[in-house]
């Protein structure tokens, strides 16, 4: 009965864990498959060019935007996103060949070096616009990235 009951909790962890990750967006890092991606969905890419864990706007533009509900609910059917992330930390440094591919796009679409950066582009990489960190609702930074896709 032991053994069941361990079965049952396990099976009942998956299937809540599994749901859980399902619904949640996705960040792609590798450019050249959400490129692909944008390409067989027909969607924009959303590219963004952050600091994780040195850059306070960046910081609050995940926590106040990225990361709510209503932007991740409505990214996942919009867009596909990309995040070219510049962590200093060395604890949180990523692998080489991700720090070379984040470089080129920054060389690509952020000339300026601005953090955070949002870049909107097509399903071919053609930048559309960019915007910043702003003080707004998750919404209205929606209507924001929208206005540069029409």
């Amino acid at each position: 009965m032991y053994s069941n009951m361990k079965k049952m909790i396990l099976v009942g962890f998956l299937i809540f864990s599994g749901i859980g990750w399902v619904s949640a967006q996705e960040w792609l890092t590798d450019f050249e498959e959400a490129k692909k991606v944008a390409h067989e969905r027909n969607k924009p890419i959303v590219l963004v060019f952050a600091g994780s864990d040195w850059c306070a706007p960046c910081i609050k533009l995940e926590q106040q935007i990225l990361d709510t509900k209503e932007f991740q609910e409505y990214a996942k059917e919009n867009y596909v996103l990309v995040k070219a992330d510049f962590p200093r930390k060395k604890k949180n440094q990523l692998p080489e060949a991700l720090q070379t591919q984040n470089k080129k796009l920054a060389e690509t679409y952020n000339k300026s070096g601005s953090f955070p950066l949002v870049v909107v582009l097509d399903k071919t990489g053609k930048k559309l616009g960019e915007t910043g960190y702003q003080k707004a609702s998750p919404g209205s930074y929606l209507g924001i990235l929208n206005k540069m896709i029409r």
